[in-house]
């Protein structure tokens, strides 16, 4: 990655980087330091490491604050949400944090630039890269920035199939399924897309690392869908009042 490339990644986040070698190391994947045959702690595992840590103090300060009257219980639900691999990966989305990776030749043919295992670590070895050269406070900004935004939504994506089973439950016979419909990538670094069905027919789509991260996304586009379609009934349905009211005058 070249100089001018780094800069972008600076501007779009907002924060200039005194030492820039910590970002070059935050976009440095395993895959394109064992390639170029780089020292063993050259890529950004350790910053991963010490971003996640960052990341759990801050979130938790946070929902500690934000909701005064919620239960350990529920603020860990809702720290979790936060947290996880799909939501981190939809961050990442955000600040197109994948085009800037330095990924090896293996990993790029198999797209992982949008793969969300190396995304999501991408993100933590980031918030790790932020801390180490400006400290808490700008790593803090960070995350407040770029992930404690769209709390809501992001529950709804972590908690995705088991709301889905109760709007699904709730409209009566409907039946919920989902379909494996491609599986890709070694042992280790699996991939699977997944198709979400409501009586048969297909609503959403997902894809991750696990069969499990596959189906939440999938249930997490179907629950926007069926929003959506919902959004544009309530709306209708006062124009067709308006004619019914018209018809019998």
């Amino acid at each position: 990655m070249n100089k001018e490339n780094l800069n972008e990644l600076e501007r779009k986040i907002g924060y200039q980087f005194q030492n820039v070698e910590y970002l070059e190391t935050a976009v440095c994947h395993s895959s394109y330091a064992n390639e170029k045959h780089m020292n063993r702690l050259a890529d950004n595992e350790r910053f991963e490491f010490l971003g996640d840590a960052v990341l759990e103090i801050v979130v938790s300060e946070f929902l500690f604050y934000e909701y005064p009257q919620e239960s350990e219980g529920v603020l860990t639900r809702k720290r979790a949400s936060i947290v996880c691999e799909q939501t981190l990966a939809l961050c990442a989305k955000e600040i197109d944090l994948g085009s800037y990776l330095r990924l090896g030749k293996g990993e790029e043919r198999t797209g992982g630039r949008k793969r969300n295992s190396i995304t999501s670590d991408a993100m933590e070895a980031l918030i790790g890269a932020i801390y180490l050269d400006g400290g808490f406070a700008n790593a803090k900004e960070f995350i407040k920035n770029y992930i404690l935004i769209d709390i809501e939504n992001k529950q709804l994506f972590y908690d995705s199939k088991t709301i889905l089973q109760e709007i699904v439950q709730s409209q009566g016979n409907c039946e919920l399924s989902y379909r494996l419909i491609k599986e890709e990538g070694p042992d280790h670094d699996k991939r699977f897309e997944v198709e979400a069905l409501i009586g048969g027919r297909v609503l959403g789509k997902g894809s991750g690392s696990t069969k499990k991260s596959a189906e939440q996304e999938a249930a997490y586009h179907t629950i926007l869908v069926l929003r959506d379609k919902e959004n544009k009934s309530s709306k209708k349905q006062p124009q067709n009042m308006q004619r019914q009211n018209a018809k019998r005058i």
